[in-house]
């Protein structure tokens, strides 16, 4: 299997020179740019086609938040890992919003960083369980309820599925889990975000989360 191929994204050049050594240091994982603006990320990923972009949603120039909404409007773009720190709400919203696949902590484990990129990076997503309660407060907010998606709408496979997407877990996965093929799983996701009025898969496990889904 080839290696997973991640644009780091980060304004301070000892953390993206952190990041990339945590990174590289895996068998599976290659950084293939070090950018310190999200335009330059957005051009990085443009050029080498990545599996994954972590991004700082923080940076001078184009932030996280900005330079995710770009690569998300692009056919074919690879998802996006954002890092933020633990108190960054503003730029967290934002970055959610704009279409982050996960939400990785700045001070987080470098094993924890690893299993981010690789859930992301293979179609799943991720929450920094020190994040997801401030998530769901403000999910509920927005939608001005106190919590409780329409999982009712859901078929007990559906439902099957939205579990395992809320531990994380990538479309193979669950297919392997749920003895089903890939293209049923697509499938099922699929008919999942359109009857939670989810616009991606984060959406998604935030609504689960929120109404109470145990992962």
């Amino acid at each position: 299997m080839s290696a997973l191929r991640v644009v780091v994204a980060d304004d301070q050049a000892m953390v993206r020179s952190g990041l990339s050594l945590v990174l590289g240091a895996e068998p599976d994982i290659v950084v293939v740019a070090q950018c310190a603006d999200g335009a330059a990320a957005v051009v990085a990923a443009e050029r080498f086609a990545p599996d994954l972009v972590l991004m700082d949603v923080r940076m001078p120039g184009t932030d996280g938040p900005t330079a995710t909404r770009r690569l998300r409007g692009t056919p074919g773009a690879p998802p996006v890992l954002a890092l933020t720190t633990f108190d960054d709400d503003e730029v967290l919203w934002a970055a959610l919003d704009a279409g982050a696949e996960g939400f990785v902590l700045k001070d987080s484990p470098a094993e924890s960083l690893v299993l981010a990129v690789r859930a992301v990076a293979a179609g799943g997503s991720w929450i920094d369980p020190r994040v997801l309660p401030r998530v769901l407060a403000r999910a509920r907010s927005a939608a001005g309820r106190p919590g409780a998606a329409p999982l009712e709408r859901l078929t007990p496979r559906e439902t099957e599925v939205l579990t395992r997407m809320c531990r994380g877990a990538t479309n193979g996965e669950i297919a392997d889990e749920l003895a089903m093929g890939e293209r049923t799983v697509k499938s099922h996701v699929s008919a999942i975000l359109a009857k939670l009025g989810a616009r991606d898969r984060i959406g998604a496990v935030v609504a689960a989360l929120d109404a109470g889904v145990d992962r």
